[in-house]
């Protein structure tokens, strides 16, 4: 089971800061994820900082093992009652799911999250624990175990209450049962549509009920989905004894999922094992890069060390919507979940540098920071091998 996870965002208009603060880790290790969203009170730069805080508390809390009922407990007896408006500076929901389907979510203020099993909307148990600090606050417990195929999506109140004042059907904001509706719709349309694309409907379909179609509140939505993983291998670089080739093409070509090739040369011996031709097609946007290749059973052949290289940089600052060789690596890794890299040990005569070791071989440190990135930026599973 791998667990997709996103979640869109939208300024309130007219403000600089969102008021809203997502936080998520993955740990591969432990098959673990712990997700926070948290709303701070207000907009603008104070709400950013006073949700980016519990966001972060409760995230730190949770990985370091603090039992998430009592990491929760902590924050919401911690956090000030605004004078003015004598409600918290915060609110929050966090969540900690494994790999085998369970799930505890606690939940204090936000609005109650949603467990859909295709259209069908589920319900789970729930705990109620009060504030030994203050008497109007209370936490809702939840503990539970999904299927292959269940969504869980939390939101603000940005986006229930979207519309609010409207004269209408949404007079009174579009609210749980009018976004349950939208997801039921979405989810029919698209049995299969991933977190990212999910998360940014539910944020569009909130702006769409507002007069103006203009945010007058942060607007998050965050979907965790339970799928099936999308496997994927990048094979670059020859392995570092010759006599290995059609060894390593074997396992290559047997490796479930799609396929990406990055190197000239790493194609050229693939291809010759593997007995087929990489075809350069120059009718593809190249931005300066050598031009993408064509393979049968191949979903990408590009460059190598130009095209990984520029590929980090748009990992790096989220460009993901380039038009060129990198932007289309960037797509392939972005599209699956488990990746796995074959790197070649074979020292590239064009790119090594005499002076230092061959560990540091530029394809290998690239390679690495990519592995990084997508590990921590984009909670992707990452597997390497170096042969």
């Amino acid at each position: 089971m791998f667990i997709d996870i996103h979640c869109s965002q939208e300024k309130k208009f007219r403000q600089n800061a969102y008021g809203d603060c997502f936080r998520s880790l993955r740990k591969p290790e432990e098959g673990r994820v712990i997700a926070v969203l948290s709303d701070g009170l207000g907009s603008g730069v104070k709400a950013s900082i006073l949700s980016l805080m519990t966001a972060t508390m409760l995230l730190r809390f949770v990985e370091e093992d603090i039992e998430i009922t009592k990491a929760a407990e902590i924050v919401m007896n911690s956090l000030p009652v605004c004078r003015v408006r004598k409600i918290s500076y915060a609110t929050f929901s966090v969540m900690e799911c494994d790999d085998e389907g369970n799930v505890r979510l606690v939940e204090e203020g936000n609005p109650d999250f949603i467990w859909m099993r295709g259209t069908e909307v589920m319900n789970a148990p729930c705990r109620l624990v009060p504030s030994k600090s203050f008497p109007d606050r209370r936490l809702k417990v939840y503990s539970f175990q999904v299927e292959m195929g269940d969504r869980l999506i939390c939101c603000s109140d940005g986006v229930t209450q979207a519309g609010l004042g409207r004269r209408g059907p949404y007079m009174t904001g579009l609210q749980r049962d009018g976004l349950i509706e939208l997801l039921k719709a979405t989810i029919k349309m698209h049995r299969n549509i991933s977190s990212s694309e999910l998360s940014r409907s539910i944020v569009e379909s909130a702006l769409a009920v507002e007069a103006d179609g203009l945010a007058k509140d942060d607007v998050s939505a965050g979907v965790i989905y339970f799928r099936t993983p999308r496997r994927a291998v990048v094979f670059t670089g020859a392995p570092y004894d010759q006599r290995d080739d059609a060894h390593y093409a074997a396992i290559f070509n047997k490796i479930a999922g799609r396929k990406a090739i990055c190197g000239g040369a790493t194609a050229a011996m693939l291809g010759r094992e593997l007995g087929r031709q990489a075809v350069v097609d120059t009718s593809l946007p190249s931005g300066g890069l050598p031009p993408q290749s064509r393979m049968p059973g191949v979903d990408l052949v590009t460059e190598g060390i130009l095209t990984l290289t520029r590929a980090l940089t748009y990992l790096e600052k989220a460009q993901l919507d380039c038009r060129d060789p990198a932007g289309a690596l960037v797509d392939f890794m972005l599209a699956s979940d488990a990746l796995h890299f074959m790197v070649g040990a074979k020292v590239n005569e064009a790119h090594h540098n005499p002076r230092h070791p061959v560990t540091f071989e530029i394809r290998r440190e690239v390679v690495q920071k990519i592995i990084a990135v997508l590990k921590d930026k984009y909670l992707k599973k990452v597997t390497l091998q170096y042969i």
